[in-house]
């Protein structure tokens, strides 16, 4: 299932699910990103690989492959 760096995700919830799996989720992304949430427009600092906006609870991911462009960042809902 470990598919390296090459792997691709269809949605959000494909790469929150590999990440957890992976044991990636609460681990600090190397430089945090900074995004505006699609949910509540909030401009959040995303510092974990798996990490929720404060204000509404909306769900970001990123795989430790792709951390280094926020473009990779996937929202993978509430």
């Amino acid at each position: 299932m470990h598919d390296g760096c090459s792997g691709k995700f269809e949605n959000g919830k494909q790469v929150v699910e590999k990440l957890r799996m992976m044991g990636f989720s609460e681990q600090l992304m190397p430089i945090p990103a900074e995004i505006q949430c699609i949910d509540c427009g909030d401009s959040i600092t995303m510092d974990t690989f798996e990490y929720k906006c404060p204000s509404c609870g909306m769900t970001y991911a990123v795989t430790p492959c792709h951390a280094f462009d926020a473009t990779n960042i996937m929202a993978a809902g509430k």
